[in-house]
């Protein structure tokens, strides 16, 4: 398959400010949220980013759609640099590539009707008359469940459950009929009855639009669920890189095989790893040497402290950073 989107050392630093001093510092400090990532996502597929809070994935879903600007590095969006697009050439982008944020209270305006928040992305970017953008609205609003479409158009959000608001935001995303669509732990919010039903919603969704995704999560069943490929993020950088079935079968990264240790097991009688990581993730501010996760490793050697481990291939489609066979 082609590949749709990418990244090519992708790097983006947050500076602090404090003093006045510190404004004009040349070794002011920084927050290092993402950090040389690279990968590439074909067409139709959905990748998985996974990591705890902080490790970055949120940062890299945004900058893959120019939400914010990189510090350094690539994105690639149909073999084009996204990064070196024009305000008119990021206007269409906009179209083709869109976000479900992980809040749906706090992106829709509580202002707006479902019908006026959903058909907002249309008028912006001019489609279709008034009669075709209500048309497609309400069509898209039965497709994503939310129905009757005529009675919810005029709710306002304050009058939607959680799974509701959700959907809301889902349709108000795919409305353009876009590509690429980054799913920022859109589950997250939700109510543990719904979680299924949205996921669900999202494979038929995919395969009747054609989509391909990013789902960002910091929950791996979640992801073996949804997803083709997994990419583990930890503290800024990509640990590991492998199919879903690889991934779960064979795992390489210690922090990898840390994150599928937590994954709840519904047996009583089942016993955790005892070699799970202490700690919490270190500060983005003033990340460890060497490899980021050698802090809270239990296989740490000198090694790990010494230089950041490559991303290598270990097995055919399988990446992982870590130095141990």
């Amino acid at each position: 398959m082609a590949t749709l989107v990418s990244t090519t050392d992708l790097v983006k630093e947050f500076p602090l400010h404090g003093s006045l001093f510190d404004v004009f510092s040349a070794r002011r400090k920084r927050v290092h949220a993402v950090d040389r990532v690279s990968f590439s996502i074909a067409e139709g597929e959905v990748l998985g980013l996974a990591g705890e809070s902080g490790s970055g994935k949120s940062t890299t879903g945004r900058l893959l759609l120019r939400l914010i600007e990189p510090t350094s590095g690539a994105v690639e969006y149909r073999g084009r640099n996204v990064t070196s697009f024009s305000a008119r050439e990021l206007e269409r982008l906009r179209e083709k590539v869109q976000i479900v944020f992980q809040d749906p209270n706090s992106s829709l305006s509580p202002r707006m009707s479902v019908g006026q928040a959903i058909t907002h992305p249309l008028q912006i970017h001019g489609i279709g008359t008034t009669v075709e953008r209500k048309e497609r609205v309400l069509d898209l609003m039965e497709k994503v469940g939310l129905s009757p479409a005529e009675f919810l158009y005029r709710k306002y959000p304050h009058q939607l459950s959680g799974g509701q608001s959700q959907r809301v935001v889902l349709a108000r995303a795919l409305v353009t009929q876009p590509d690429f669509l980054v799913a920022d732990e859109p589950i997250a919010m939700a109510d543990v009855s719904v979680r299924a039903l949205i996921l669900q919603l999202m494979r038929q969704l995919k395969r009747d639009m054609g989509l391909t995704y990013l789902f960002i999560t910091h929950d791996l069943a979640t992801a073996k669920y949804l997803c083709d490929r997994i990419a583990v993020m930890y503290l800024g950088r990509i640990v590991e890189l492998a199919s879903r079935d690889t991934l779960f079968s064979r795992p390489h990264h210690p922090y990898t095989k840390a994150l599928l240790a937590a994954v709840p097991v519904p047996d009583p009688k089942a016993r955790r790893d005892k070699n799970l990581p202490k700690g919490e993730i270190p500060s983005a501010i003033n990340p460890p040497s060497g490899c980021h996760f050698h802090p809270r490793c239990p296989y740490a050697v000198a090694r790990c402290r010494e230089a950041r481990p490559p991303l290598r291939e270990i097995a055919p489609g399988q990446f992982s950073a870590c130095i141990l066979d």
